[in-house]
């Protein structure tokens, strides 16, 4: 048994849970969703190429991005349309009411992030984002990204150029 009775992988569920709840609250607070604010970010940056691709970077399934997009499409925030090159693919856009909620939801979640960082330093917030990201990949099975890199630290960023949108 670990030290303070609690495995590691137990605690790192329930701050997620806790983590999670908090930043659900606050995004529906502002009319929106943590899905929602997930899928106006990628519309926004178009890093993706597809549905597919969209679905994967956000670790859910084709037929739910559907969902989620059909929702959004109804209330008016994106915009769907076949590419011209081949219709199998739908292209997204947003609206300006999806470009408005993404500007509100990107408030929120800013707000949101700093209230996580607010009990940490810079050191111990760049440490924390290193250890998580060497614990996701010992569990998903690839080398310790902090061995990667070459500074010797983890990239904190999944998803470059999407941080610089928040």
């Amino acid at each position: 048994m670990p030290p303070d009775g609690l495995p590691i992988g137990l605690r790192l569920t329930r701050t997620a849970r806790v983590v999670t709840q908090a930043f659900e609250r606050a995004m529906a607070e502002a009319g929106g969703s943590a899905a929602t604010f997930q899928i106006l970010v990628l519309v926004r940056a178009r890093r993706w190429g597809t549905q597919a691709e969209m679905a994967a970077a956000m670790g859910i399934t084709g037929a739910t991005l559907t969902h989620h997009l059909k929702a959004m499409e109804a209330r008016g925030l994106v915009r769907r349309s076949r590419d011209e090159d081949n219709q199998r693919v739908q292209r997204v856009a947003l609206t300006d009411d999806g470009a408005a909620l993404f500007d509100r939801l990107r408030r929120v979640a800013r707000r949101h992030d700093a209230r996580l960082r607010a009990p940490l330093t810079d050191a111990e917030t760049a440490q924390l984002a290193d250890l998580l990201a060497r614990v996701e990949a010992g569990v998903a099975g690839q080398p310790d990204p902090a061995q990667a890199a070459p500074s010797g630290k983890a990239n904190s960023a999944s998803e470059p150029g999407l941080i610089s949108m928040l």
